[in-house]
């Protein structure tokens, strides 16, 4: 029957799900999107509860093997220097994420033209730029304008608070004529829209429960619920069917009780994150498409990018009240984001700069490193270090390689018996440089700030939070899997609107960006309706 089928079928509910249904429900066309994950419950947050640092719900562990919820999927990651953390509900990722909203920079969509490495991208950050500023606007971001590091624009929302360690942090930055600047936050600091604002409970990255930080489910998915679109949840799609035209006819899925139905569709949009997609893509295999669908490239699942991660941590004699506020944003410094010849790595990274660790944290910590003694002189011991440290991340840009990959594992499977992605990836040697020279310029920073202890930690296994670049975009379809407006080269109604459309990661969190780029993709297919599959 004719009601059977939906206009527009979107497979994922996290970041670009949301804004591209936003986009579309303008159109009036019937869009239907399914959520292999559930809604969430604010009051389930470990932050609903005094002991949270210490009774952490295994729930809202970043790494879905960990977890082992019922909406998860395992990934083999035994042949990768690192994990992968993604989240499956209404909201995807942004429900465990920190907020942090650095937009990638212009340099960044230009890399083989400046640098010579990577690739360029077939769109610019002027074409981003409306789209940016759209979803800043529907996510409620907080930021203060001038940043001279980026292009200008206007945070609809004033930033959150740097505090007393931002203040010493900045005097740091200034003695050594570094850049600094206070981070565009998804986190309203002001009541907006119906949310209120943020109160300062601290553990952003296990579920909000005041709702200042914007998550999608909040932030986006009442709006597009008002604005008609249907969201079916605990629904895993095994993979998209195809016709002998080549056409994708919409999507196999198992609802909650494990019954399966085939959802047909005219146009089917991906957006399941950077391992989801391509384990989505690779398990659609047909006659037409026996290397996966969408794959006559090759390309699908390889180019995996994460941004390899490091932490150096420094601990201060004032009192500096830093484990107050949200955890993953402050500030950040982009001194040594672009390529510098006289260095020995190409192109950079960027220093976050967050809060310290909390009480309970610091206390256990400190302890078994040996610097607060047991017994009476421990709680002297504690006060010199609770309040006073903070943490500097240093997120490296990921150049593609095509070694990196997503495949499907030839056992491994999820409770439906779909096969489970396994992981392939190694640090570059040229990220493993930029590593180094990112803890050294960390270390000099807390230093020139007044450090009286600083511990460096360098790559850290556990930090695959931005899955990027495993279905990129580009002209070319021996090069591409997708082009500059999102579209399948092979399946002229399929289209891929997350992160594993990325060409090259650049040095920041990718979430801001990605969403934008969801934005644009459906504006576009907006203007296209009437010679879309041309």
């Amino acid at each position: 029957m004719a009601k059977d089928i939906v206009d527009v079928l979107i497979i994922g509910a996290g970041a670009s799900s949301a804004a591209a249904a936003w986009s579309l429900s303008d159109t009036k066309m019937r869009i239907l999107c399914l959520e292999q994950g559930d809604w969430m419950n604010p009051a389930d947050y470990p932050s609903t509860n005094k002991n949270w640092e210490v009774m952490l719900n295994p729930d809202y562990n970043q790494s879905p093997n960990v977890r082992r919820n019922e909406a998860d999927y395992p990934i083999n990651e035994d042949d990768s220097a690192i994990s992968v953390a993604n989240f499956n509900g209404v909201g995807g990722g942004t429900i465990l994420y920190s907020g942090h909203f650095p937009r990638l920079k212009p340099s960044d969509f230009k890399a083989r033209t400046l640098d010579g490495v990577g690739d360029d991208w077939p769109i610019n950050y002027c074409a981003l730029e409306p789209f940016f500023a759209q979803n800043d606007r529907n996510m409620g971001v907080s930021g203060l304008a001038g940043d001279p590091a980026i292009p200008y624009h206007e945070p609809p929302l004033p930033p959150v608070p740097i505090g007393r360690m931002g203040e010493v942090m900045g005097k740091g930055f200034n003695k050594l004529g570094w850049h600094w600047w206070p981070s565009d936050s998804a986190i309203i600091t002001e009541d907006y829209e119906g949310r209120e604002k943020c109160i300062n409970l601290g553990p952003c990255n296990y579920g909000c429960a005041q709702g200042a930080k914007s998550s999608v489910d909040i932030a986006y998915w009442p709006m597009n619920q008002r604005l008609g679109v249907e969201l079916k949840t605990r629904c895993r799609v095994r993979e998209i069917t195809v016709d002998k035209n080549d056409m994708a006819t919409g999507a196999i899925y198992f609802d909650e009780e494990g019954v399966e139905h085939h959802q047909r569709a005219e146009v089917v949009i991906m957006a399941c994150n950077g391992v989801g997609t391509p384990r989505l893509l690779l398990n659609s295999k047909s006659a037409r498409f026996p290397d996966g669908l969408a794959n006559r490239s090759g390309l699908v699942g390889k180019n995996l990018m994460f941004h390899p991660w490091g932490f150096v941590q420094g601990i201060f004699e004032d009192q500096l009240e830093s484990h107050l506020g949200p955890m993953g944003t402050c500030m950040l410094s982009q001194e040594f984001y672009e390529t510098d010849p006289n260095r020995d790595f190409m192109r950079g990274y960027t220093l976050q700069i967050t809060r310290g660790q909390p009480p309970a944290a610091t206390a256990v910590n400190q302890t078994l490193r040996g610097n607060i003694p047991w017994g009476a002189d421990h709680h002297a011991g504690f006060e010199k270090y609770a309040g006073g440290s903070v943490n500097m991340n240093i997120c490296c840009e990921d150049l593609p390689e095509e070694c990196n990959t997503v495949t499907l594992d030839p056992t491994l499977t999820d409770s439906d018996g779909i096969p489970a992605p396994k992981i392939t990836y190694r640090l570059s040697e040229n990220s493993e440089r930029m590593m180094q020279h990112g803890v050294s310029k960390a270390t000099e920073a807390l230093q020139a700030a007044g450090a009286f202890q600083i511990d460096t930690h360098g790559h850290t296994r556990g930090t695959g939070w931005h899955l990027l670049g495993t279905a990129r975009m580009g002209n070319d379809p021996e090069k591409s899997v997708v082009n500059s407006w999102g579209r399948s080269h092979d399946v002229k109604n399929l289209f891929i609107i997350d992160g594993s459309i990325f060409v090259t990661a650049g040095a920041v969190n990718p979430t801001t960006t990605i969403q934008a780029l969801a934005l644009y993709i459906a504006d576009t297919m907006k203007k296209n309706l009437a010679n879309l599959f041309d």
